[in-house]
């Protein structure tokens, strides 16, 4: 450790702090399912435009 050690309340609170400066975390799951929805949205729309 360097010179000055934190305790276990200190030690909390910088990974808090830190939790807080990391970006959010990329669900790449989630951006597919997104993808997913709009793209089955769009058909659907073009389906009843057809459909006219």
């Amino acid at each position: 450790m360097g010179k000055y050690q934190l305790d276990y309340k200190g030690m909390q609170a910088e990974s808090k702090y830190y939790e807080k400066l990391k970006p959010a975390q990329f669900d790449k799951k989630q951006q597919l399912e997104k993808i997913r929805t709009e793209y089955l949205e769009k058909k659907q729309k073009r389906t009843d435009k057809s459909a006219e």
